[in-house]
């Protein structure tokens, strides 16, 4: 009988609230050994996803590497700077999680074959799909957890 969602999920999903700072966000994926996290509003739902990445392309308010390129250096330099200006006026004023966070969800009903989370996942291009039993979110699946079933494959 094939994998479902459920099988290999995380039941308990750390979520964080979408009025927390990005430092007490970034501390809390430190502390708990995490990449990324569900964000929840002041009524406990669920409103969308912040990650690592989000925190560094916040911060680092990246310009598209194909326009950086068409650049002459001294704009190149006064782009790095101005960036660098941005950040240390970001860093006067709190940034909130809901500020950075996607609020895109992908999810899947629990009992999809674990074959059908990981195309969606690849489709998506997501490393995290909520699951979904009766339309409320009862846990979490991540690419880690994916990995971690292929290494039970292997003996």
């Amino acid at each position: 009988m094939p994998r479902i969602a459920r099988d290999i999920m995380t039941p308990h999903i750390k979520s964080v609230p979408e009025s927390w700072t990005v430092q007490k966000f970034a501390a809390f994926l430190s502390d708990n050994q995490i990449t990324g996290s569900p964000v929840i509003n002041e009524a406990g739902k669920i409103v969308g996803i912040a990650t690592l990445f989000d925190i560094a392309d916040f911060h680092l308010n990246q310009v598209e590497s194909g326009v950086e390129s068409e650049l002459t250096p001294a704009e190149q330099q006064e782009a790095r700077a101005l960036r660098q200006l941005i950040f240390e006026e970001m860093s006067r004023n709190p940034v909130e999680v809901r500020d950075i966070m996607t609020p895109k969800l992908v999810s899947v009903a629990e009992e999809t074959r674990v074959k059908d989370v990981a195309k969606t996942m690849m489709a998506e291009h997501v490393h995290r799909v909520f699951i979904e039993k009766d339309q409320e979110v009862v846990g979490i699946v991540t690419t880690y957890d994916l990995l971690q079933l292929v290494a039970e494959l292997d003996p």
